[in-house]
């Protein structure tokens, strides 16, 4: 575009009103830059104009950078540059925002005089988010406008606040209830002009007057963050540039600012953060639904009152559907409205909503024995136990009570799709939706497509996961689908470690150590024993006799250890704790399994522990996007990025494997097959690959 479409000027009797115009969401391009910077310099220099307001066209001020120039070179003028140039114009800058102002809009923003902004704005400094600080001034600003606390805050944390508490905090001057930003904008322009007020540069305001407090609280943070955030990089580079704003000039601390944003901008982080954002925007499109409408969904029924039906219920709830739950008799169905009120009660402790919200939802809600409750509900999801038989009966009931075009949708997490369709008139209706427990809040949806599901369907199941604010990823149907039939392998590989010679809390502890929030025996013991044992039991009759079977979960299992739930699985729970303890009589256990069937046991590394548990992963990735179940090495990053733990920071499994080399990984499983050449057989795919030299990021289509 030209630099003059890119950046509208109108005058208005001595005040000029710059409105960045780069669709859909006013992009800081290297264009936009040029054109604004351009129009400041003009403005400054023309004696007509008095005041300069600077706001975005459309539905936004400015989002931040343009995703699409990451990665390229750097073109002048840099944001710096000109968040410099505006904050040292001699007349008036004034902010007038709404919609979204964030990272570099925001920063642009703060080297204004003044900030305006109307009341839905979407303020802040989300950098963080993807590896990144801000870059253009904002950790040298901010806090010298707010305070090093409140500026921290909203840095380390990436959070956005509205006008009405960026006010409080002091980040704007003004709050726009209603009309136009930009006409406001001008508003207050003249309003300055009359009162005869100058420029007023955020360098010089005295948020950083208080410095023994302010250096407290930097202590502080990097005391937190030596606990919580102790892998990640940037937070710990946004706090080396606050110091500085505390201990420098204004124009060293940009020069430490820029420094240590070109070091984030240059990490191996940064770039895994990035492939995170892209590879969600890219699993929220489904190749079936372009030119398929979904149909409307307003009322969900679901048939199964426990956890996971209620968090099923709740989630629908919270989006503002109707639901309708059904459950098998009238204390299944008590049981089951007691879940779901446990859940909003819980969030009214939290203080997440009011009572009075929490009785408005359940007006939406209602329970019932009866299948003709659901006569008219437009998806109906199945979340009964984890048995094909049981399951088959709840669709043909289903078949017979919804009406023809409803959506009906399984919540398994294992079950073959395919034959429960077989028990419906209308198989082309029929989806896989596997949530995550607790699914009210695991963000994590996985969509399983059928082999006779239509694009409808699929259209309308990713509709409705863009309602529920889940992250959809589509699946193929096997056994576990993508998410459960890669944790079958990389769980049995850490079996294999943990009968070998490795305890479950020394491989709970090195996967910790790599970025997981918890090790496999933590989750196990947190998901509850029993479901993996059933599992295992329903699979006993189709194991290969050959493969190797480790006993020990089994064991556990018999005893009725389960984990969290009964006080005790592989840890110790005394008293109800959620923080298991090491068990003595696991680890005995363990070695009487070892001695059983003629193990010596042998030591094993944190670093040899890590390769074999990433390497099981990745291989049984790539096997999975070789079968189709997966459509991308992307699609499978983002199931463990959302649904298994795996750290963002490392981009997801596949992205860890092309950063780390596939020749590695795959001289790993061929080094590990010596012992075991059944269990590390090398996919396909991966042998494909580094034969071609090439990663699975060339898998990687659609990355928009």
């Amino acid at each position: 575009m030209e630099l003059s479409q890119l950046v509208v000027q109108t005058c208005l009797d001595g005040v000029v009103l710059l409105r960045v115009s780069n669709p859909p969401v006013n992009a800081i391009s290297t264009g936009v830059r040029r054109a604004l910077l351009d129009a400041v310099e003009q403005a400054d220099t023309d004696s007509a104009i008095r005041a300069i307001v600077i706001t975005g066209a459309g539905k936004s001020f400015m989002a931040g950078a343009d995703i699409r120039e990451l990665g390229l070179p750097a073109q002048p003028p840099s944001l710096p540059d000109l968040c410099n140039r505006i904050e040292n114009c001699a007349k008036p800058v004034i902010a007038a925002m709404h919609g979204v102002a964030l990272g570099g809009g925001l920063e642009i923003a703060l080297s204004c005089h003044y900030r305006l902004a109307a009341e839905e704005v979407k303020l802040g400094l989300p950098e963080v988010l993807l590896g990144l600080m801000p870059g253009a001034g904002g950790t040298q600003r901010l806090p010298r406008l707010i305070g090093v606390e409140s500026a921290l805050a909203l840095m380390l944390s990436g959070r956005h606040v509205l006008a009405k508490e960026a006010l409080l905090l002091g980040i704007i001057d003004r709050h726009v209830l209603l009309g136009d930003a930009a006409a406001a904008g001008v508003q207050y322009a003249h309003e300055l002009l009359n009162a005869g007020a100058g420029v007023r540069r955020s360098r010089d305001a005295e948020g950083l007057k208080d410095h023994a407090a302010a250096q407290a609280f930097l202590d502080e943070a990097r005391n937190v963050l030596a606990k919580k955030s102790r892998h990640l990089f940037s937070p710990h580079k946004i706090v080396e540039a606050v110091q500085s704003a505390l201990g420098m000039a204004f124009s060293e601390g940009l020069t430490q600012e820029r420094a240590a944003f070109l070091s984030c901008l240059q990490s191996p982080q940064c770039e895994a953060f990035t492939h995170a954002f892209l590879a969600e925007r890219a699993v929220s499109k489904a190749p079936e639904t372009p030119g398929a409408p979904p149909l409307p969904v307003m009322a969900v029924g679901i048939v199964g009152g426990g956890l996971m039906g209620a968090g099923i219920a709740v989630s629908a709830i919270d989006a503002g559907l109707c639901v309708r739950m059904v459950e098998q008799d009238d204390k299944a169905a008590a049981r089951g409205l007691a879940n779901v009120e446990k859940v909003f009660a819980g969030q009214v402790s939290k203080g997440r909503i009011t009572q009075a919200g929490m009785d408005s939802a359940l007006k939406r809600f209602s329970v019932s024995t009866d299948y003709q409750s659901l006569k008219d509900v437009d998806l109906a999801i199945e979340a009964v136990f984890e048995d094909m038989n049981v399951k088959k009966m709840v669709f043909e009931r289903l078949n017979l009570t919804c009406k023809p075009e409803a959506v009906l949708a399984t919540n398994t997490s294992y079950l073959d799709i395919d034959e429960i369709a077989r028990t419906v008139s209308r198989p082309e209706r029929v989806i896989g939706l596997h949530f995550f427990s607790p699914a009210n809040i695991m963000p994590l949806l996985e969509i399983v497509v059928a082999g006779k599901t239509d694009a409808q369907t699929v259209s309308t199941a990713f509709e409705f996961a863009k309602k529920l604010r889940k992250v959809p990823v589509r699946a193929g149907v096997c056994d576990g689908f993508i998410g459960n039939r890669v944790l079958a392998v990389y769980r049995a590989a850490a079996d294999h470690m943990m009968e070998d010679g490795a305890s479950p809390y020394q491989i709970d502890r090195a996967l910790r150590d790599f970025g997981f929030a918890m090790g496999p025996y933590q989750v196990a013991d947190l998901a509850g024993g029993d479901i993996g044992w059933a599992t295992r039991k329903r699979r006993a009759a189709n194991r290969d006799p050959n493969a190797r079977y480790v006993q020990i979960p089994d064991r556990l299992c018999e005893r009725g250890w389960f984990g969290q739930k009964t006080g005790r699985g592989y840890y110790l729970y005394p008293q109800g704790s959620r923080t298991g303890e090491e068990d003595p009589q696991v680890l005995a256990i363990i070695d009487e399994e070892r001695r059983r069937v003629g193990i010596e046991p042998k030591r094993f590394t944190d670093g040899e522990i890590v390769r074999r548990y990433l390497a099981a992963m990745i291989n049984e990735g790539a096997n999975v996007v070789f079968d189709g179940i997966a459509l991308r090495p992307l699609d499978v990053d983002v199931t463990f990025l959302h649904g298994y733990g795996f750290p963002r920071f490392r981009g997801g499994p596949m992205k860890y494997a092309d950063t780390i080399g596939l020749g590695k990984v795959l001289a790993d499983i061929n080094e590990f097959s010596v012992a075991d050449p059944l269990f590390w057989k090398p996919s396909a795919l991966l042998v494909d690959l580094v034969g071609r030299r090439a990663g699975f990021a060339t898998l990687n289509n659609a990355l928009s």
